[in-house]
């Protein structure tokens, strides 16, 4: 069972690829919401993964975050996570996310552990399904 306390740290260059103008959720050439959202998932994610048994991951379910200031392409950010909560499969994580002038966001992430080949076959299930649905429709 994992503890509270469990920190991780991640870091990633903006670019052209990262921006809002590239990822569609703005026209700017800064550090788009998205990707400062998948930097904090990762973040959380990567610092329990070494911990778990074989055979489990964890997922998110749930992703509460503040982008509180722009980041221009070419600047390093860093996100710093902590374990805030482990309640048996369910985790909740507490981040910060920083440019090389100060704090650019924060937010609090929660994931739920799971048995990655169960998980997986469970969602490979739902896309048959609605395949089989699809060609009935076509015919």
């Amino acid at each position: 069972m994992l503890k509270t306390g469990i920190k991780g740290f991640r870091e990633l260059m903006v670019t052209g690829e990262n921006t809002a103008s590239a990822l569609g959720s703005g026209r700017l050439c800064v550090l788009a919401t998205p990707a400062l959202a998948g930097l904090v998932e990762r973040t959380c994610w990567e610092s329990v993964e070494p911990l778990l048994e074989e055979g489990e991951t964890t997922v998110g379910t749930a992703l509460a975050i503040k982008h509180l200031a722009p980041t221009p392409v070419g600047m390093k950010v860093w996100c710093e996570s902590r374990l805030v909560q482990a309640d048996g499969r369910r985790m909740v994580f507490q981040a910060e996310v920083f440019d090389e002038s100060g704090k650019i966001g924060e937010g609090e992430h929660e994931r739920f552990l799971v048995r990655a080949e169960r998980f997986q076959q469970k969602a490979d299930a739902k896309g048959n399904l609605q395949q089989g649905k699809e060609q009935e429709i076509n015919g």
